[in-house]
């Protein structure tokens, strides 16, 4: 007889509503895959966007939201050699994380750093492979450059702060609230500018411009940037919470010789995600477990109030992570 789990699926596209509780029947790794048994789950924006319709699953992955978790293994496929049944481990997944079970590359899980809860472990996935993979690899950030990333209070943007910091850059941050942009510079911001009070185009050249900046806004957002570069700055786009399209005057870039770049995550191979993973192992592992970065968390729902998770983050009134309790 087939074993059942709890899930929760998109049951047509839309709003948090659309998100109901149902049973699933528990994966089997695939090779190379390990089945974890799910603590807990990070809810995130690309969830928000799938279950609204615009951003579809990649092929093979399961059609249940979800992109990171953290578990125990209860099942290894063939060709697994680095993980094992029984360890505790948070992974980047390619989609299924709202569901007691769920099956993932083994590459792609990395230990509970020492010291460090279920709960938190949970929230480092997503943000981790994604600030790794953009701002460091991507965007090139080095010691003693001047940082700035949109959304300062937000799961990835409270990441970026701290490790950007961690590795000796300036950061500067934007943020909708005097509450997040006093967060934002507890975390390590030199300064953070609420963009209702403050234009962070003249924040940041008064500075002398910025070396990099981290946007998931766009929008109109896109020609500031630009002029809020140095030369040679870079921009790397991860996100469009303002749109995609914009005129753009590019003679600008070419003055100050900019580069602008961007990605998304979950559409990468198996492989350059098993590749940010051993990155994230040797270099930002080692800061979680002496304490030097940690996850901010904002709030904690059942798996069975997922809707209600979805609506906290579309408030963007939350600060941090916010997580679905599964099991344990």
């Amino acid at each position: 007889m087939t074993q059942m789990m709890r899930a929760v699926e998109i049951s047509k596209p839309g709003g948090p509503d659309v998100l109901q509780s149902t049973e699933r029947p528990v994966p089997g790794p695939e090779a190379g895959q390990v089945i974890l048994k799910v603590a807990y789950a990070g809810v995130n924006r690309p969830d928000a966007l799938q279950r609204a319709g615009a951003y579809d699953p990649p092929p093979g992955a399961s059609d249940l939201p979800g992109l990171e978790a953290s578990g125990e293994v209860v099942a290894v496929g063939s060709g697994v050699e680095d993980v094992s049944i029984g360890d505790k481990v948070c992974a980047l997944l390619p989609g299924g994380g709202y569901a007691e079970y769920v099956a993932t590359p083994a590459a792609h899980c990395l230990p509970v750093p020492q010291g460090m809860g279920m709960k938190e472990a949970a929230c480092l996935p997503e943000t981790c492979f994604t600030v790794w993979s953009n701002v460091f690899t991507r965007g090139g950030l080095q010691a003693g450059e001047r940082f700035l990333v949109h959304g300062g209070s937000s799961g990835i943007g409270t990441t970026a702060i701290q490790l950007a910091n961690a590795f000796g850059a300036r950061v500067f941050a934007t943020a909708g609230s005097d509450e997040k942009c006093d967060a934002c510079v507890r975390l390590g911001a030199e300064k953070a500018i609420n963009y209702r009070d403050e234009d962070f185009v003249g924040v940041m050249r008064a500075e002398g411009g910025a070396n990099l900046i981290l946007d998931m806004v766009g929008g109109d957002y896109i020609p500031r940037n630009v002029k809020a570069l140095a030369e040679d700055g870079r921009l790397v786009q991860i996100a469009f919470l303002q749109g995609p399209k914009v005129e753009l005057n590019f003679a600008m870039m070419m003055v100050k010789r900019l580069t602008l770049t961007g990605s998304t995550l979950r559409p990468q191979s198996d492989l350059a995600k098993a590749e940010i993973a051993q990155d994230l192992r040797e270099a930002v592992w080692p800061l979680l477990e002496a304490g030097k970065v940690a996850p901010v968390m904002d709030s904690e729902f059942d798996l069975s109030d997922a809707a209600a998770a979805h609506a906290r983050m579309e408030s963007s009134g939350h600060i941090g992570k916010i997580v679905l309790k599964v099991s344990g």
